[in-house]
């Protein structure tokens, strides 16, 4: 499967969960919900998907030359 689609895929996965567990934990509000998920899902995706983003750039860079 394309690398791109993986990661992007991974992205919304990530931030579908964070909405899900930080609405559990009691974050009512719509836009602080929101807010607070983009957050800790970027802070995820740093962390647990470099693997994907290095296959993501690496296919950028191979498609360029």
């Amino acid at each position: 499967m394309h690398p791109v689609i993986v990661y992007t895929a991974s992205r919304v996965g990530l931030l579908a969960v964070s909405l899900g567990v930080l609405y559990i934990l009691g974050l009512r509000h719509p836009l602080i919900l929101l807010v607070a998920a983009f957050l800790v899902s970027g802070v995820a995706s740093y962390v647990l998907l470099s693997k994907q983003r290095d296959a993501v750039s690496e296919r950028i860079t191979k498609n360029r030359e």
